[in-house]
């Protein structure tokens, strides 16, 4: 099966090293040539759309047809033992095109949230799991902060394919979260640790908790994420990857800012309820981000502010869960 584009001006970007540009051309090559990108990104046209505004911060709720498989995946061992794996190259698309990056294969997403959407997949078949990729992501997120924020979904936590190793990418600024985050973390968050070198807060909005770690030097900040990963699991008393996830946004300047949601919980009790209060809405990154995905339009029309803050709550840490946190990773 032919994967990699094989086009002159994308070959250009990745001999500069620039898989920003790389990426944003396959994106409108594939909208041309692949026809079900084609209606993915003609179908974000009738996407609705309404904001909640909290206090300095606001949550976008958007209804979003095109989503309903990812929203509703089953993500249980056996559903995934049944199903070949989508994201393995043999089982892609025949019209799907890629970008080589290291181990990785730059796709874009037919069934978008973002103007330009990509996974970004491991070329071998393995689980999701970011504590040995952590750097991968952050690499990613360097190579692509022309345009786009990367995002990480846990496996038990919002990866429609748990199985298979990915990541995903979306234009900056789409995510509230992009633009609202130092208001954010100046409102409500709590010093860890400030250094020249590395800044470390952790975050209670009143409806998400999350740590930020934000540094311009790439070893400490895959230093202080390890160290941050074996407290989180030794609080929430997980020998599996502990729920979260991340988003990872970086700027020359300034260098990474990578936001962590402490979660609880992967999807809330209206998404398994068998009555007229059953909601289809699985928070992950997006939605935390502050585009919270409705797949049926009854339940994007009917949400209502206070519905979707308690459904971001029950699905977080509790606050004494938080301040243990916060506790251990004042040692780091």
């Amino acid at each position: 099966m032919k994967i990699f584009a094989d086009n002159t001006i994308i070959k250009d970007f990745i001999n500069q090293n620039n898989y920003s540009d790389a990426s944003k051309t396959l994106f409108e090559i594939q909208k041309n040539d692949w026809q079900m990108l084609k209606n993915g990104v003609n179908s974000l046209s009738a996407v609705k759309t309404k904001s909640f505004q909290f206090d300095g911060f606001k949550i976008k709720a958007q209804f979003n047809a095109g989503r309903m498989t990812s929203t509703s995946a089953k993500v249980d061992s056996k559903s995934i033992s049944e199903r070949k794996c989508f994201l393995c190259v043999e089982n892609l698309p025949e019209q799907q095109r890629g970008i080589l990056y290291n181990n990785y294969i730059i796709l874009c997403n037919p069934f978008p949230i973002f103007p330009e959407h990509f996974t970004i997949t491991h070329k071998e078949h393995q689980p999701q799991r970011i504590v040995d990729t952590f750097s991968d992501m952050i690499d990613i997120s360097r190579d692509l902060s022309e345009y786009y924020s990367v995002i990480y979904n846990g496996p038990r936590c919002g990866a429609s394919a748990p199985d298979h190793l990915h990541f995903q990418a979306g234009n900056k600024f789409f995510m509230p979260i992009d633009d609202e985050f130092h208001l954010i973390k100046n409102e409500y968050g709590k010093e860890i640790y400030e250094s020249e070198d590395l800044s470390m807060f952790a975050v209670d909005d009143g409806i998400r908790k999350f740590i930020s770690i934000e540094s311009i030097d790439r070893d400490l900040l895959i230093k202080t994420f390890s160290r941050f990963y074996k407290i989180y699991s030794e609080i929430m008393n997980e020998d599996r990857e502990p729920l979260m996830n991340l988003i990872s946004f970086y700027e020359a300047e300034y260098g990474w800012r990578v936001i962590i949601f402490l979660r609880s919980k992967h999807r809330p009790a209206a998404f398994f309820a068998e009555d007229e209060s059953k909601m289809l809405v699985s928070p992950a990154a997006i939605d935390i981000g502050g585009v919270c995905v409705f797949p049926r339009e009854e339940d994007f029309n009917r949400i209502t502010k206070e519905q979707l803050a308690d459904i971001f709550k029950e699905v977080f840490v509790d606050r004494s869960e938080l301040e243990k946190i916060i506790i251990e990773c004042t040692k780091i």
